[in-house]
């Protein structure tokens, strides 16, 4: 029998965690890191060296390789995967965080914002995914998180290609655990709700926005990055061998309202 706590010991992993540079993302890396496992952060800016997260990361330890890329250009995410792949035979977490939100009412929803948050959400996912998970599939093992939304089971205002990227991976997350679950892979998502990052200033910005989104959360407040330090964790250790496909909402019991 396995002793409980080990079952979350991420020692000797690799985990790859795409939007690592600050919000969710960072606070996914800092866990992980914390848990035993060696980080390759990659983001659409440079990690510069010193940066917090890499900080971060090495005060428990653990090394950290910082890789760019623009998620929107599918030239970069080929160009990417394999120089990761090439420097990292053997990566053992792949954390999906990396995403865009554009708002614009449907009427208006201009093809640059569509195009454009579906290839950093969802086209740019799959491929990573695709590629990366191939290589778990010939150690027989693997773990992939992706980060969904509370988008990926509602409608949402004024993000219809935010709504589309989100419920798409939703159905993503479930096709490729169909495949791969009896391979030795979990692919699992986290859907966090209104979370105090970048992506939502404009509506805590907003005080009748605000308010009505604060009325309807269970717990009575905003979440926060730290708040997905467990789940990430959880998803990406031996605890969680037997989930698979699943969504994980991090909500505050928005979606239980």
């Amino acid at each position: 029998m396995t002793n409980t706590p080990l079952l979350f010991s991420l020692e000797g992993k690799l985990a790859l965690v795409t939007g690592c540079n600050r919000g969710i993302g960072r606070a996914m890396a800092e866990a992980l890191a914390e848990a035993g496992a060696d980080i390759i952060g990659v983001s659409s800016s440079l990690v510069q060296t010193g940066s917090e997260v890499e900080k971060s990361v090495h005060s428990f330890g653990r090394t950290f390789k910082a890789y760019q890329c623009d998620f929107g250009d599918k030239g970069q995410v080929k160009q990417f995967l394999e120089k990761v792949l090439a420097e990292n035979p053997k990566i053992d977490i792949l954390v999906n965080n990396a995403g865009i939100i554009l708002r614009q009412p449907a009427a208006e929803h201009s093809d640059d914002y569509w195009y454009k948050v579906i290839d950093v959400n969802l086209n740019s996912q799959f491929i990573i995914t695709r590629e990366i998970g191939a290589s778990m599939l010939k150690n027989g093992s693997g773990k992939i998180i992706f980060t969904a939304s509370l988008l990926s089971f509602q409608g949402g205002v004024n993000v219809p290609g935010y709504a589309a990227s989100k419920g798409a991976i939703g159905s993503l997350v479930k096709a490729f655990s169909n495949e791969w679950a009896a391979k030795g892979l979990n692919v699992n998502a986290i859907a966090p709700g209104y979370i105090s990052t970048d992506n939502t200033d404009e509506l805590r910005n907003n005080p009748e926005r605000s308010k009505s989104i604060l009325d309807r959360i269970p717990a009575g407040r905003w979440g926060e990055p730290e708040d997905f330090k467990g789940p990430v964790v959880f998803l990406a250790s031996k605890a969680s061998d037997y989930v698979h496909g699943t969504i994980l909402t991090v909500d505050g019991g928005w979606m239980a309202r």
